[in-house]
């Protein structure tokens, strides 16, 4: 008897052991690999079951990255890493996927551009399971503001060709063929913007000249800030919608209608599906010079019943509900699901500073401009409460810029859902913070720069 129970142990020990002979054989498995193109960076996430280790080098002529994977075999969702990217990609030309060695899977991954890339890990998080990440930032980044003012010039040159091409058919109309060209030509011509760099033409510049300050000057500049993006899709709604596709089309809807006031420019955080870390989205502004910074989400809420526009403004005393609580410890644990390198950069604990060092100016403005926003937006809809209320929002942090985030609705909420995926609404909300954004300025006229840039 006792023989028999030995028997059936080492039995089952060896059903354990060829049970998990697959696990130790060809390692970790591979769940999904995505990959996020943006003029900003490009993201390569590979999500995997258990953690992987990874080296990289960086090699010249032609560029490209090389990474070589502990612990893994090749498999067929490896291989779809190389279908992943696409033609418009700013920085990724191609991927090339191989078993370099037993248990070691070597990815090449050929560069457009000079790149400055950067390998870490993340945690499960969310609905996501470990990921090895691999950010590829240009190696010497753009100058944003800069980039605002030459998108100022190309939309000031269309324009002014439009003009042009408008009054020669005018004339053409009026007059037979050869008089209407000899009218053309001898029309005065339509003043133009300064001639600028060739389109996609990276800007690089350490220092904006004093020609591209006296130029700013004459602008208001709101800096948009679609929440979410990239990994980090933010609230998802019964019917499937997604807050950072929703908010993005918002932000550039409004983006458009804000370039079309005289003096006015606005500046996107994030364009495109991609992740900005919250610190970043604040520094982002900053470098601009951005007169005011406006945060747009649509989130959800634990009760489904919840609905209502609301608009937030930083505390400096604590949250003035427990919703606004809650919601503001949510939105600052974004950068846990989007994904931030946190070894990356050596100014993290000055930048941690700084976001400490918002004012009582700041939020006073801050709150002054949210009820604008807010009276425009209880023209569109239900508010979900008649005040701004304000919590510790991270992301509202800079120091020297008036700055709200708008919850233009709850997405959680299937009627709010249906209507925020509706172009005629969304346009309602672009039009009740344009004129809650007008009203503040005309009220509030920002002062001249001064700052160091």
């Amino acid at each position: 008897m006792r023989n028999a129970t030995r028997r059936t142990a080492l039995g089952h020990g060896s059903l354990v052991l060829l049970l998990q002979w697959p696990r130790l054989a060809f390692g970790a498995e591979i769940v999904a690999v995505r990959v996020w193109p943006a003029a900003d960076y490009t993201r390569v996430t590979i999500e995997s079951d258990a953690a992987l280790t990874a080296r990289h080098s960086l090699i010249t002529g032609p560029d490209r990255v090389v990474i070589d994977i502990d612990g893994l075999e090749l498999s067929p969702q490896l291989r779809e890493l190389v279908g992943k990217v696409r033609g418009d990609d700013p920085f990724i030309a191609g991927v090339r996927v191989g078993q370099n060695q037993p248990r070691i899977v070597r990815l090449v991954i050929d560069l457009k551009q000079p790149a400055a890339p950067q390998v870490f890990t993340l945690a499960p998080a969310a609905a996501y399971k470990h990921r090895l990440v691999f950010d590829l930032y240009p190696s010497e980044a753009r100058d944003p503001l800069l980039e605002l003012i030459r998108e100022k010039e190309r939309a000031e040159r269309a324009a002014a060709g439009a003009v042009r091409d408008a009054l020669g058919e005018f004339i053409g109309k009026v007059g037979d063929g050869q008089t209407g060209k000899a009218a053309a030509a001898q029309a005065p011509p339509v003043a133009s913007a300064p001639t600028a760099v060739a389109a996609g033409q990276t800007a690089v510049a350490k220092r904006p000249s004093p020609e591209v300050v006296r130029r700013v000057e004459r602008l208001v500049i709101v800096a948009l800030d679609p929440g979410h993006g990239g990994e980090d899709p933010g609230a998802v709604g019964p019917r499937g919608l997604k807050e950072k596709d929703v908010v993005l089309q918002v932000a550039l809807a409004l983006r458009e209608r804000l370039n079309a006031q005289p003096g006015m420019r606005a500046f996107l955080t994030r364009d495109a599906d991609f992740y900005v870390p919250l610190a970043d989205r604040v520094r982002k502004a900053r470098r601009v010079q951005a007169d005011l910074f406006v945060s747009i989400h649509a989130d959800a809420f634990i009760n489904r019943s919840a609905r209502g526009a609301s608009v937030f403004a930083l505390s400096e005393r604590g949250a003035t509900s427990t919703a606004a609580r809650w919601l503001a410890n949510k939105e600052n644990a974004a950068d846990v699901v989007g994904g931030v390198n946190v070894k990356a950069g050596n100014d993290v604990h000055v930048l941690r500073t700084l976001l400490d060092m918002s004012t009582t100016a700041q939020v006073k403005d801050s709150l002054r401009v949210g009820g604008e926003v807010l009276s425009q937006l209880d023209r569109v809809g239900r508010l979900h409460k008649p005040r701004v209320e304000q919590a510790g929002f991270a992301v509202l942090k800079a120091p020297d810029i008036p700055s709200i985030l708008v919850e233009t609705a709850f997405i959680s909420n299937p009627e709010e859902e249906a209507q925020l995926a509706n172009p005629d609404y969304r346009r309602k909300l672009v039009d009740a913070m344009l004129a809650g954004i007008r009203r503040y300025f005309a009220k509030n006229p920002p002062l001249a720069r001064n700052r160091q840039l």
